[in-house]
């Protein structure tokens, strides 16, 4: 679980409930009918607007925004300085119990071509093209949630459009307003948490959980083309370092 994703639910669902509890019951903030509302038209409003089998794929990326997963940029340097000394020592050819034990299938399958002769521009093309796949498939995720976003609050309007109507159909009776005045309130309190609590932050986390999968993928790719060039290892830990942010640069102590 990314300790970041959870702290900011903790604290923004903990913060709000702690405030409504203080002003009385809690139980004042629960109406089905706005739930309803809120929940149907912004799910439906998102069905209208992209493929079901879109939608069904978001929530598989939404995992990326509670799973730290992305692998530590200045953790691959090593190990692909480490392959570049054994390729210059017995060939790329003799990967095969090392790619074996790879745990990234990214990285295995770059070797992989490598060492079945693939030229280098042909392991670039496929490799660019399966980041470039990726990266549209996490655009997507983040961009459902974006709209989601977008639409709740426009949605808990519309909540409050029906209460407001349904208030006033009922004037003379004052007995009768409560419901319908929950109704108009509670919609856009529900629209308006749910975008700026949850889909606008989940789409943030996965375009920044994005990025960082693409440089780490564009690491591994540069790393596999230049120890498939046969170039010197400490070439390859220099082109590698490019990636990297100064700070990160400065916090290698291992000197490779």
């Amino acid at each position: 679980m990314d300790l970041a994703t959870l702290l900011g639910i903790m604290v923004a669902s903990g913060l709000v409930i702690v405030s409504i509890i203080m002003g009385g019951s809690g139980s004042w903030f629960i109406n089905y009918p706005s739930l309803m509302i809120v929940f149907g038209g912004t799910m439906g409003a998102t069905l209208i607007n992209y493929p079901l089998v879109d939608v069904i794929s978001m929530f598989k990326v939404t995992k990326n925004a509670f799973r730290h997963r992305t692998p530590n940029p200045l953790a691959l340097i090593p190990i692909m300085v480490d392959l570049a000394k054994r390729a210059r020592k017995e060939g790329i050819v003799a990967f095969d119990n090392y790619i074996k034990q790879i745990e990234d299938p990214f990285m295995a399958r770059g070797f992989r071509m490598a060492m079945d002769g693939m030229e280098g521009d042909a392991i670039e093309e496929v490799l660019s093209t399966e980041i470039m796949w990726i990266e549209e498939r996490h655009r997507l995720g983040a961009e459902i949630y974006t709209t989601m976003g977008t639409f709740a609050p426009a949605v808990g309007m519309l909540g409050t459009i029906i209460g407001l109507v349904q208030m006033l159909m009922q004037m003379r009776d004052p007995s009768a307003l409560g419901a319908p005045m929950a109704v108009a309130l509670l919609t856009t309190f529900y629209g308006t948490v749910l975008s700026y609590l949850l889909f606008l932050p989940i789409a943030g986390k996965l375009r920044v959980r994005s990025k960082q999968e693409i440089l780490t993928k564009q690491m591994v790719m540069h790393g596999i083309l230049a120890i498939h060039s046969g170039e010197n290892h400490r070439v390859v830990a220099e082109k590698l370092k490019a990636f990297l942010s100064p700070t990160a640069r400065s916090a290698n102590k291992d000197g490779f």
